[in-house]
This record gives C-alpha cells, structure tokens and sequence, in this order.
C-alpha cells in the first residue's frame, strides 16, 4: 500500500509492454509527480511520493489535436495508505458521527516547468475513486487505460495489470455515457465562442465551428461503436 519497486510485466496479451529494457528505465526515473516534486513545483499529500501507479497523458496531445501552446493533461491513480481505504483502521464509523473528509484525488492546475517549457494539470486518484468512475464507464476514465503506448508517462507492475484488463470494465451503459459526452461537445460546438485573435478564432470564422470540438463529437461516437 506504499511505496513500491518496479518490477517486471510479464507479456500476458497484445496490451502488455514487452521491450522490457525500456519500461525498467521508465519506471527507475519515477512518475512526472515525483519530479514535480523534487524541484517544488508541485504540492501533493506526503504518502503520494513514490506512490503512483499509473499516468498517462490525456487532452489534446493524446488526442492528437495539440498545438505549441497546449497544455499538458496528466491522469493517474495511486494507492492510499491502508487507514484512508479502510477508514475504520483509523477508528472511523461510516454513517456514525461526523465522519472525516478523505482523499479521493489530488489536483493541481497550470503547474509551470521552465525547464522543459510546459505546463501541466495533472489529476491523480485513489485508486477505488479511479476504479469507480471506469465502472461507470466515465469517457476520461476509459480513455486512460485506452491511450497509446507513447502516451504512458509511468506504470508499475499494478498499473499494467489494470490496463491489461481495461476491458472489463466496459459494459453497454458505455453507451450512454459515451453519448452524452458527445452530444456536450456538440453543444459547445453550436454555442461556444473563442477568444478574439486566437487561432481557434480564426478556425471558426473559417469554417463556421469549433474544429476542436467536432474532433471529440466524432472521436468519442467512433470510441463508443468500437467498444
């Protein structure tokens, strides 16, 4: 439940990583958080060192719509300590008293690295809250464990193992998830207006609609009719 070692996946099915000398070296460079951290531009808990499991990115650069100036959207989940997945460890009731607010996930937007000349928003979860929303098929949620290769910033034996059986969190309520997303980005398509001067200003003045946004209406209905 803590920190933990890399240690090797073995090439269960297609999904696994299997040029092994590559994801040793991933993995002993440690998560992106961790070398946020290191050079104090990041602020998560204390117990989130050298406890992320798995993350990847997400957004426009997964998608591959990005530009020079996008930023970078970070997903991932962790592993809490034992006290704040099992509460009552720490002597807590549920439904008895005032109950104690716990983590679920950490965020932390605009996060500057002059460095490599990025920004980043980087969101991690506790693990039962990650494996929460893939049940309910969130879209973002499932398109984590679905990104490419390339797009796998860090993963641990238990981080492969879950994208390894990604698939079973899918259902046909997918469906409706997946639809409802998509008719939001149609509705942002139809309504919402750019900044002035802003190259996706001139997109729409172009064409007459967001590009950005009919890219998600079609990838997240081509996602769902693959699913």
């Amino acid at each position: 439940m803590g920190a933990h070692n890399p240690v090797k996946v073995e090439a269960g099915d297609r999904n696994s990583y299997r040029p092994e000398s590559h994801k040793r070296k991933e993995n002993v460079m440690g998560s992106l958080l961790d070398k946020l951290v290191s050079r104090s531009l990041a602020t998560p808990p204390p117990f989130l060192k050298n406890n992320v499991h798995y993350e990847v990115l997400m957004g426009s650069v997964a998608y591959g719509v990005s530009s020079d100036t996008s930023d970078m959207d970070v997903y991932g989940f962790c592993i809490p300590p034992k006290h704040i997945i099992f509460p009552h460890l720490n002597g807590e009731i549920l439904g008895f008293g005032r109950n104690k607010e716990r983590f679920e996930q950490y965020q932390q937007h605009h996060i500057k690295d002059k460095e490599s000349r990025k920004e980043y928003d980087i969101t991690i979860y506790n693990i039962v809250k990650y494996f929460s929303l893939c049940m309910e098929n969130n879209p973002n949620m499932i398109d984590s464990l679905f990104v490419p290769r390339r797009c796998i910033l860090h993963s641990t034996q238990i981080g492969e193992y879950v994208r390894e059986h990604k698939k079973e969190f899918l259902h046909k309520g997918s469906w409706f998830k997946f639809k409802g997303y998509a008719y939001s980005q149609l509705h942002k398509m139809r309504t919402k207006r750019p900044e002035e001067d802003s190259r996706r200003y001139e997109s729409v003045q172009e064409h007459g609609y967001d590009l950005k946004f009919a890219y998600h209406l079609v990838r997240l209905l081509n996602e769902i009719e693959q699913s």
